[in-house]
């Protein structure tokens, strides 16, 4: 049976004012995807990601504050200073939701993200399972791997469970890599919410992910360098023009 957006029951989880949730949350409210509930981590390692991803998408706009998103409507919303702290755990097992969306977070433990019973989507800026983990733009072009976005269910493993969408990023002569990471986090969201259609629609399918790379750690500011300068020269493998 068909259902409409605002009949599902989901919490919404992200780093603080994290650029790449904000962006997924701004594409969900448009498509009718109001969630019931928020949890923000406010925590150094959310202030780090934040200036992280800020760095990356230099030049680009970035989405409405939370607060300015959600303003006017009956949605719930805390900070906590861990997701996988005691606190998240509670707020979500009295709220019961159906689902969780992830919105950028650190990796949660299964204590969390099993408290849905239809589980935990992620929408991750790297095409899985070839590339996993961190830094996934960068890592894809200094392995000359194609750039793309892939969301999927979370299991205990880093970008491992099962993949309901997946799609590649057309990388041209002359992009940059402040272009290409803002792209991606537009793909991811809009990922997100396609997702978020099918399963209302029960429509969405989960593929198994193959055996892939490990997951990658975050790239040190040297190795980012050389990324662009590999860009620039034209010698990322995947130039479509």
């Amino acid at each position: 049976m068909v259902r409409a957006p605002q009949e599902l029951r989901f919490a919404f989880l992200l780093l603080e004012e994290h650029p790449y949730g904000r962006e997924m949350l701004a594409r969900l409210l448009a498509g009718g995807f109001a969630p019931g509930l928020v949890i923000s981590e406010r925590s150094r390692v959310a202030e780090l990601e934040r200036e992280k991803f800020l760095e990356r998408m230099a030049g680009f706009p970035i989405a409405p504050r939370v607060a300015e998103q959600l303003a006017g409507r009956d949605v719930a919303r805390h900070h906590v200073r861990r997701h996988n702290g005691a606190r998240c755990r509670q707020l979500l097992a009295d709220y019961q939701p159906e689902l969780l969306v992830l919105g950028g977070t650190r990796i949660l433990r299964p204590a969390i993200f099993e408290l849905a019973p239809a589980g935990a989507l992620n929408a991750h800026p790297g095409l899985l399972p070839e590339v996993r983990g961190s830094a996934s733009v960068a890592w894809a072009i200094a392995l000359d791997e194609p750039v793309g976005c892939t969301c999927h269910f979370i299991e205990a493993g880093v970008d491992t469970g099962p993949i309901v969408g997946r799609r590649a990023l057309p990388v041209r002569r002359g992009d940059t890599y402040e272009q290409l990471c803002y792209r991606a986090t537009a793909l991811s969201a809009a990922l997100m919410r396609e997702a978020l259609e099918d399963f209302v629609a029960g429509t969405l399918t989960r593929a198994p992910q193959p055996p892939g790379s490990p997951a990658h750690k975050n790239m040190p500011p040297e190795q980012v360098e050389a990324v662009k300068r590999k860009l620039a020269a034209g010698r990322y493998r995947h130039l479509v023009a």
